[in-house]
């Protein structure tokens, strides 16, 4: 794992479950924490990732969402490092 980067993993989760897990790791972020690596994975569908992206696309804590090369996983940033 990077430094500054924390890793969530909600793969497998419903939608609450994996909120509630987001939300937390928001709230435990400090500032050695520039990114969130968001893990929803894919196979089984995009409802996580569109959760992701709906309910944290706008969040107050965080910059912007990067969803590159990997499906499975969105980054949000809370900070420019």
């Amino acid at each position: 794992m990077a430094a500054g980067i924390l890793r969530v993993d909600v793969h497998g989760m419903n939608s609450y479950q994996a909120k509630i897990k987001i939300d937390s790791a928001l709230r435990k972020a400090d500032r050695g924490v520039y990114r969130l690596l968001i893990i929803h994975g894919y196979n089984s569908g995009t409802v996580l990732r569109d959760m992701v992206i709906a309910e944290y696309g706008a969040h107050p804590k965080v910059k912007r969402l990067v969803s590159g090369g990997n499906a499975g996983q969105t980054e949000l940033v809370l900070r420019e490092f």
